[in-house]
């Protein structure tokens, strides 16, 4: 098939970012496996680090959950970037069309963001709300729990809007004992092992010793807010999906003529 120079760059630059993303999703999708069959392996790794803040890290039920989330980001990015790469190859208008709606399909969520801002707000606390319901202490920590602890300890906050968002989580409401906040809801001395400065804050949390009336949507919200390289990685982001749904949408139309033209 004979193309002008335009149609022949498109179709080579969409086959260089899909084999980007093709070695990228091939390489997460391997962690994932590997954790998943061998979780055992990365926790004696990460002991060797003899590192305290590390340490949160080596539950089994986090490396478990990390290795779930690594296999579904890997297989997609897998699947898609072999679909668009190989219906750039072979020059198929069908593969191509597929790859660009899943594109779209993939990056709208982050354009309704730009402009429904406070449903966006509403549906994140929500999201948070859930999470919440499965915090937990001691060896039954999972990869939600350990994300509210490190959330708490280097916010200082206290759930979402405040310590009473705990008692929606059975596993905390079973397992504090004697507790009103969390360790994570204090004061630190000490942010990796989670040491409040007061001994008594757990189980008498007040404005001196603790955080527990400050909610962390709020102040994670004004923190993302004031996050510029996170938007500017989201921009960026957007703008080369926008350049491979255009070099996609190009390349059919340049297939679909030189087809008509051979009839």
């Amino acid at each position: 098939m004979v193309f002008d120079c335009g149609v022949w760059c498109a179709k080579y630059l969409l086959c260089i970012f899909n084999f980007i993303f093709f070695v990228l999703g091939t390489i997460i999708f391997g962690v994932g496996l590997w954790l998943a069959v061998d979780k055992h392996s990365l926790i004696a790794l990460l002991k060797l680090a003899e590192s305290e803040r590390i340490e949160q890290f080596t539950q089994p039920q986090v490396i478990e959950q990390l290795a779930y989330v690594l296999l579904v980001i890997g297989a997609v990015m897998f699947f898609m970037s072999f679909l668009g790469y190989l219906g750039a190859m072979r020059e198929s208008r069908c593969l191509l069309s597929t790859v660009s709606e899943q594109i779209k399909f993939g990056s709208w969520p982050a354009g309704l963001a730009a402009f429904y801002k406070d449903k966006v707000r509403a549906e994140s606390k929500n999201f948070l709300q859930t999470t919440i319901t499965s915090y937990s202490l001691g060896e039954n920590v999972d990869a939600t729990s350990l994300m509210w602890n490190q959330l708490m300890g280097n916010f200082g906050c206290c759930g979402i809007n405040d310590y009473r968002d705990f008692e929606a989580s059975p596993a905390w409401v079973s397992g504090k004992g004697n507790r009103t906040i969390p360790e994570a809801c204090c004061i630190l001395k000490d942010v990796a092992k989670l040491v409040p400065r007061d001994e008594d804050c757990a189980t008498n949390p007040s404005d001196s010793n603790s955080f527990y009336k400050k909610g962390c949507y709020e102040v994670f919200t004004e923190w993302l807010i004031a996050q510029r390289e996170l938007i500017i990685v989201a921009i960026v982001v957007g703008i080369v999906h926008l350049v491979l749904i255009i070099l996609a949408f190009a390349l059919c139309k340049a297939f679909a003529k030189y087809n008509d033209m051979r009839l």
